[in-house]
């Protein structure tokens, strides 16, 4: 029997008084692992028990999912990433003319669209944007309409000069020009200390994956969580941040950017939420040999 979204338990975390809902998409297929972190071999990943059976299977084939986060911070109803987006064109068959409830997952979380008032692109790849529009008589219009769109000033800037191929100029025609079009996509800047978007919410510079790459920090009441976006891909990467991303656009800024905020968050109570990280998604980063290790923290 076919299980509504609405029926479906929302997985959340509340942090500092602020609840942070996890808005599944779809879960990647096992070829996502060895082609986005080629590094991460299956004798890498069975090498960390810890990583099974949340985050990789016993063959050591990864677990990636493309999800957002939503919450609400001081009465602003926040949305952060956007996933792959319905019934577009994509080079990559797991991303291509998808359907998918991913809609009626965030109303059924109490975000209708009409009902966001922000929503934050930690950068501007195909499945970070993809649901910032859906098409409404042939048009590529904006999905979340009463919204303000926003990403760091250096990504926008740098991608407004890139060579781009065919396949991403057909990303930024269905899901990042209509926004812009529409008056609805801002920028900011995002200094080395961050930059407060709202009391508790501030946007972090994690550089590597693109040059204006952000993740994003809430804190309150003493609580601190913080979504990744793609500066850590997945959990493998806490024991080997060597381990980069095919697509990163500068794969040693990406790593220096990895190590300095892992160590930042190490032994600390910070709530590590990955943008595509496999259920249970969220942990703590606890010190493991000469590295580090994901606790889990279970959603509610």
């Amino acid at each position: 029997m076919h299980t509504s979204p609405a029926a479906t338990p929302i997985p959340s975390w509340t942090v500092g008084g602020v609840t942070v809902h996890r808005i599944d998409e779809v879960a990647l297929p096992p070829a996502t692992g060895p082609w986005l972190l080629p590094d991460a071999t299956p004798e890498v990943v069975t090498a960390q028990a810890w990583l099974h059976p949340h985050f990789a299977g016993q063959d050591g084939i990864l677990h990636i999912d493309s999800h957002s986060f939503a919450f609400v911070v001081h009465g602003l109803r926040v949305l952060v990433d956007t996933g792959i987006g319905n019934g577009k064109a994509r080079a990559n068959p797991a991303w291509h003319n998808l359907r998918t409830d991913f809609l009626e997952r965030l109303t059924a979380a109490g975000f209708p669209p009409d009902s966001v008032d922000l929503v934050i692109l930690t950068h501007l790849h195909a499945d970070h944007v993809g649901w910032n529009t859906r098409q409404v008589n042939g048009e590529w219009v904006p999905t979340f309409p009463n919204a303000r769109y926003l990403t760091s000033r250096a990504e926008r800037e740098f991608w407004a000069t890139y060579d781009m191929e065919e396949a991403r100029e057909q990303m930024f025609r269905d899901s990042v020009i209509p926004v812009e079009q529409a008056g609805l996509l801002s920028t900011v800047d995002v200094p080395h200390k961050g930059a407060e978007i709202a009391p508790g919410l501030r946007l972090i510079p994690t550089p590597g994956h693109t040059p204006g790459h952000v993740a994003v920090e809430l804190a309150g009441q003493g609580e601190t969580a913080l979504i990744s976006g793609d500066c850590i891909h997945h959990p493998v990467q806490l024991a080997h941040p060597v381990i980069g991303a095919c697509v990163d656009i500068d794969p040693q800024q990406s790593e220096a950017t990895r190590r300095k905020l892992l160590g930042s968050l190490a032994g600390t109570d910070t709530l590590l939420l990955g943008t595509h990280f496999a259920p249970p998604t969220a942990g703590r980063v606890v010190a493991h040999g000469d590295a580090y290790r994901l606790e889990p923290v279970p959603a509610s």
